[in-house]
């Protein structure tokens, strides 16, 4: 498959080129940190960005791409499921 793209690199405002489920946990880092997330099902997500400051989304609707990043999505205080950390 052709890729026109292979030769240019990846920016934080470029599309995402892999990506990965998230489990929340409090204590645990991503594997990954994101370039933005999918929220599957809609609902509150609290999540450290890549700053160390921990934030709360509040109202995330399902099927949302928020452009954000993050090291870590906390369970408590989230209520989104299927997420998933777009890099």
């Amino acid at each position: 498959m052709t890729d026109r793209f292979s030769s240019r690199n990846a920016t934080p405002t470029s599309p995402a080129y892999d990506g990965f489920e998230i489990v929340p946990d409090d204590a645990v880092p991503l594997e990954e940190v994101t370039r933005a997330i999918y929220v599957g099902i809609g609902g509150s997500m609290t999540a450290t960005l890549i700053s160390g400051e921990t934030v709360t989304f509040e109202n995330l609707p399902s099927g949302f791409v928020l452009p954000v990043r993050i090291s870590r999505v906390l369970v408590t205080g989230t209520t989104a499921a299927a997420l998933v950390g777009l890099v």
